[in-house]
């Protein structure tokens, strides 16, 4: 039986499985370190820190790569899981925004032939997080389980309570602003 992950691990991005996902999507798509460096707008040296397992990326960075290699953000930090996998609450690899008390653990990777992600969305008030487009075509679903935020494209955000759902085309740029502490959600990237 496996040993349960303690806070302090359930809380790091998992390095050396965003490392080896790097540099199997870069090689798949036949790009150097400067091409996939440049197409998402960081440094080569910081690239070269996270294919080596080096380095602490932040969501924003590792979106940004997402959209330079066209891959879903699931593939950059979930192994493959077996059927039956729980996450309990309060567990599971977060990656933190850069720009607001917003940290999103994926709990369901899209498997071989379908195309969609599931997270577990934190955030607290403060500022909020700004995404830049996905790929074409992506669309975000959120059920917000607790607090109030707004949610949706960045002109046009909807406040959401408690049950209540969103849809927007996440290749346009949005926001996730939380209103309340305490505010969670689920969110479902669906890549079309």
């Amino acid at each position: 039986m496996k040993t349960p992950p303690t806070a302090a691990d359930s809380t790091k991005p998992p390095l050396e499985a965003i490392a080896a996902a790097l540099r199997r999507e870069r090689n798949r798509a036949g790009l150097s370190l400067s091409e996939v460096a440049q197409r998402a707008g960081i440094a080569k040296s910081t690239l070269s820190q996270l294919e080596s397992g080096s380095g602490n990326p932040s969501l924003e960075t590792l979106w940004a790569l997402c959209v330079a290699l066209d891959t879903p953000f699931s593939r950059l930090v979930e192994p493959r899981q077996p059927q039956v996998h729980v996450i309990r609450a309060g567990e599971g690899a977060a990656v933190s925004s850069t720009q607001a008390d917003y940290h999103a653990v994926l709990l369901s990777a899209c498997p071989p032939g379908a195309r969609r992600d599931v997270y577990r969305v934190t955030a607290e008030p403060g500022h909020q997080r700004t995404s830049d487009p996905h790929m074409p075509g992506v669309m975000e679903h959120v059920v917000l389980g607790a607090g109030r935020a707004l949610v949706g494209p960045a002109d046009d955000a909807v406040e959401l309570g408690p049950g209540d759902a969103i849809t927007y085309p996440a290749d346009l740029p949005h926001v996730f602003r939380a209103l309340e502490p305490g505010t969670w959600a689920v969110l479902v990237s669906e890549h079309v």
